[in-house]
């Protein structure tokens, strides 16, 4: 409780967070990733972003995903805001993936609702996996497209 109540540490809890906090460096975002049949798919909780300021990049084998949350907006005739709290973070997000050769780049999807951005990577024709028939007597090995 003295933590709440305290001017010194409140000041000093102001001062850390604006020294260390989301105004210096982009924060990362939390996220799951996972792979379902031919594609892997990551989501990120990014509650009460503006859709807006959702940026998704694939360059040179890296994903990068950037996001922002503003504070309160002000309007015409609204007052100066006094947060009593302040918990929930704003500011830039941003993640950085390191992509795998055998992904289909040009075909990433992004979809964001309800708060969570998935973005879907396909994965490449060339990186699937291929069934190899051994041949016996000198027969030759033949190679068949991917199998389900």
């Amino acid at each position: 409780m003295t933590l709440a109540f305290d001017p010194f540490f409140r000041d000093l809890n102001r001062l850390t967070a604006e020294v260390f906090g989301s105004a210096r460096a982009p924060q990362t975002m939390a996220m799951d990733a996972y792979r379902a049949g031919d594609n892997y798919v990551v989501e990120f909780d990014l509650p009460g972003i503006d859709p807006e300021s959702l940026e998704v990049n694939a360059e040179h084998n890296t994903l990068t995903v950037r996001a922002q949350r503003r504070g309160r907006p002000g309007g015409e005739g609204d007052a100066e805001v006094s947060y009593l709290t302040a918990e929930r973070p704003r500011g830039t997000f941003s993640r950085q993936l390191s992509l795998g050769s055998g992904l289909d780049v040009d075909n990433i999807r992004a979809d964001y609702t309800d708060g969570v951005l998935t973005v879907t990577l396909p994965v490449a024709e060339q990186a699937k996996p291929r069934r190899i028939e051994v041949g016996h007597g000198g027969d030759r090995k033949v190679i068949e497209g991917a199998t389900q």
